[in-house]
């Protein structure tokens, strides 16, 4: 009786999962497609909510994260990159709010702790530059005519940031089917015991081939594409692991229960949060366009 019991919740848990996962890429594809306000908009809002899951995990710890400030430096990143990814915009709102977060510990002491201070300054350089770099990834034109596909004509923004996206998605899904059928030795068994050598091997070949096909398709160069998606891969996994390390430290399962079947925001981004980092700076300095 209690493995049938278990066995429906467990078909339960994963068609709340599907269902929410369709939604989910529905809404992204809106947003991404959309751009502009839209686009902003909602990434500030997704790093806003990060941070304060970030913030409710570390305060199980006994920190206590300045979550005011802190959200206010990443809506302002958030703000900045909207108008193109300034790093001297970034520097200095980093600097003052780096500065600004330890005078809280002088101007609040005893009620907030230099450690308190630093878990703050982590977390907002952490999730603040990577949603930063997000905006800017959709918003900038990369130097770069629009891309001309068979469903349309894409800025190159938009092809970009589906490159990110799709690549991690994949580098998630693959390796999670490969892990599920053919995981036998353990990846990193400390931090998090459901990832395997073999899941890993399984994510590396499909985002690999997932990120060669939107070469294909937005006509970029197919051999390049393939070393990103490659990257795109390594960089999610180590992405997850961050988190998984985060979470193991405050003692958490999930950041929140926002997204059902999925937990909080920044589980859903963990990955994204250091793959779109990595994207920006790739097509900054390597030539993606078809030779």
């Amino acid at each position: 009786m209690e493995r049938r019991q278990s066995e429906l919740e467990g078909m339960y848990f994963m068609l709340t999962r599907i269902i929410t996962g369709i939604i989910g890429i529905g809404a992204a594809a809106y947003v991404i497609q959309t751009g502009g306000l839209v686009f902003a908009v909602c990434g500030m809002v997704l790093a806003v909510g990060a941070w304060v899951e970030y913030c409710n995990a570390f305060d199980r710890k006994g920190y206590r994260p300045a979550l005011l400030v802190g959200g206010l430096l990443i809506a302002g990143m958030c703000y900045t990159a909207w108008y193109g990814l300034d790093t001297n915009m970034l520097v200095l709102i980093m600097t003052g709010g780096t500065l600004l977060l330890f005078l809280m510990t002088v101007l609040l002491h005893g009620s907030f702790s230099v450690p308190s201070a630093a878990v703050s300054v982590a977390g907002v350089s952490y999730l603040g530059l990577s949603f930063a770099h997000l905006i800017g990834l959709r918003v900038m034109d990369h130097g770069f005519a629009a891309v001309t596909t068979p469903l349309g004509v894409l800025e190159p923004g938009c092809a970009l940031i589906w490159i990110a996206l799709i690549g991690t998605w994949a580098s998630d899904t693959f390796a999670y089917f490969a892990g599920s059928f053919f995981g036998s030795h353990k990846l990193c068994p400390a931090i998090s015991p459901g990832k395997t050598i073999e899941g890993l091997l399984g994510g590396l070949i499909g985002t690999t081939a997932s990120v060669a096909g939107l070469g294909i398709l937005f006509n970029f160069d197919v051999e390049t594409m393939a070393i990103l998606g490659l990257c795109i891969c390594i960089v999610a996994t180590l992405g997850d692991l961050v988190e998984s390390v985060a979470k193991r430290y405050t003692g958490i399962k999930d950041s929140s229960h926002l997204i059902p079947g999925h937990g909080g925001i920044w589980d859903r981004f963990d990955s994204v949060i250091y793959t779109v980092p990595f994207v920006y700076y790739f097509v900054q300095f390597v030539d993606i366009a078809a030779k």
